[in-house]
């Protein structure tokens, strides 16, 4: 009889709890891009998006945050890598149709790109990575963003 009490007792005391989206909601989280180097600030991201930081993590439930990110355009690379990181771009259609575009070059076109790139080949490689890539990763090339929620400064 003692023995079934106390078993019952550590047993309800060893629960797991799981975590779940129902009335879920997320934090905001913002990043200076011009205070951290491009990966370093990445692998952050990246773990706040997958929901890496909190206690209830699990790989099968989304509990990530929204991540902003400001100053893209200000990004900075540690070492030479401005001068030799290479984007590359492919046409399926026709063969050898590689095309080739410097640091540099990116992000004078477009200077959201670099961020994104590295943020999304940090996420987990599977069918989620687009949707918490295009959903919950907002980039912005200077410091002016449309958001109005409680943020959380990241660094």
């Amino acid at each position: 009889m003692a023995n079934k009490i106390l078993t019952d007792k550590v047993l309800n005391s060893t629960k797991t709890t799981r975590g779940s989206t129902i009335a879920f909601n997320r934090e905001w989280y913002i990043f200076d891009a011009s205070k951290e180097p491009l990966g370093r600030m990445a692998s952050k991201i990246a773990s706040l998006l997958t929901g890496k930081n909190r206690a209830d993590y699990s790989k099968d439930v989304d509990t990530g945050a929204v991540v902003v990110v400001i100053n893209s355009a200000q990004v900075v690379l540690t070492g030479q890598k401005s001068k030799f990181k290479t984007y590359f771009r492919y046409n399926n259609a026709r063969p050898g149709s590689m095309k080739t575009r410097t640091f540099p070059e990116q992000l004078a076109k477009d200077p959201t790109r670099p961020v994104y790139f590295a943020v999304k080949n940090m996420l987990p490689k599977n069918r989620h990575q687009d949707l918490i890539a295009n959903n919950r990763l907002k980039i912005f090339a200077d410091t002016d963003h449309g958001f109005t929620q409680q943020m959380i400064t990241a660094n």
